[in-house]
């Protein structure tokens, strides 16, 4: 039989396969804190924040359902890999190539504006009096032989290690990025343990446990706790602590992990930090755009710190006002207020 032969004038149309084309990210770890291009910043931001909020929903919803304890947690456990299969899942996507392309033409630019923008921040470190060797020191005037290897290079360093915990470079930068870490979850937590005693104390929310101390000890006696004290608002108010506990700690190892990994684990969304594990910046880490100016960045860390020192020293006043008088720190406060001399620590320590 002979084979068929296209008709004169016809056109003969040869399938191509189609080819994807995938973009490799490089490594490049950057200087530069400028966000580049916002336009296109706020698709990622518009896709974070739509996930989080489906993820949230979908983990509130198991500690609400009336399940047992293990259908609880592994309910926890599943729901929380969601955000991890969705991120593989949109990196794998046309979508997540298309992020990944224009993730690249910022990186590009970015890149060649580091290095002006790391030789302005160098330089207000180099001018700043909270840096370098004539920084202020943890003794102010007094003469004392502080340690050679503290040289005022990070921010807050006030000479101050009597332990010698910081003789090893590679310590001293973990000791760093463990105390920011910490610091920054004790303004938090600070802020958490005030706000819902303030409120109820002004009469502006009645919550059934406003100390913050008397929530944990709720929880563990079974009792069920309204939402900023609204009735019925549960979420995981009607839950035991270790459920609690888990959630709490994904919502708070999720943030971390971003911060840390976040220069390559988050670029096949698209989404590009341009600074370290310790200041990130971009959008999603810098959404105000406070890191704009070298000069005022370099004092914001060393306020930071400072803060957050203070923060976690507060937290131990805290605990040992509520070992030994039972009350929050605001009602605390205002006892001493209205009578300093009788409300004081000396005082208690006497009356046990």
């Amino acid at each position: 039989m002979a084979p068929l032969r296209p008709c004169s004038g016809a056109k003969v149309f040869v399938h191509k396969p189609r080819t994807r084309q995938v973009i490799k990210s490089p490594s490049v770890c950057i200087a530069s804190w400028q966000e580049v291009r916002p336009g296109h910043s706020m698709s990622w931001i518009f896709i974070f924040g739509l996930s989080l909020s489906f993820y949230l929903a979908f983990l509130n919803t198991v500690l609400i359902l009336n399940l047992t304890f293990w259908m609880k947690l592994v309910g926890v456990l599943i729901i929380s890999a969601v955000p991890f299969t969705a991120v593989k899942a949109i990196a794998s996507s046309p979508l997540g190539e298309s992020l990944q392309r224009r993730m690249e033409e910022r990186k590009k630019f970015a890149v060649e504006n580091s290095s002006k923008f790391k030789a302005l921040t160098e330089k207000a470190r180099k001018e700043s009096m909270w840096y370098g060797e004539k920084r202020p020191r943890w003794l102010g005037p007094l003469p004392y032989n502080y340690p050679a290897y503290l040289t005022g290079e990070l921010p807050g360093d006030y000479g101050f290690d009597v332990a010698g915990l910081s003789k090893d470079p590679v310590a001293f930068q973990k000791y760093f990025n463990f105390e920011i870490l910490h610091a920054r979850w004790a303004m938090l937590a600070a802020l958490g343990a005030l706000v819902p005693e303030v409120l109820d104390i002004l009469g502006a929310f009645h919550f059934i446990e406003p100390v913050w101390w008397r929530v944990g000890y709720s929880k563990l006696k079974g009792d069920t706790l309204d939402y900023l004290g609204i009735p019925g608002l549960h979420v995981a108010g009607s839950q035991g602590v270790i459920v609690i506990a888990i959630c709490q700690a994904l919502l708070m190892v999720g943030p971390e992990y971003a911060r840390y990994c976040g220069i390559k684990a988050l670029e096949p969304l698209g989404i590009y930090l341009p600074g370290d594990i310790n200041y990130p910046g971009g959008a999603l880490f810098d959404p105000l755009k406070l890191s704009g100016d070298p000069e005022a960045f370099e004092e914001l860390k060393v306020k930071e710190i400072k803060n957050g020192r203070l923060a976690m020293v507060a937290w131990l006043g805290f605990y040992l006002q509520a070992a030994l008088t039972g009350k929050g720190p605001v009602q605390n406060l205002l006892d001493h207020i209205s009578d300093p001399f009788h409300n004081n620590l000396v005082a208690i320590l006497k009356s046990m």
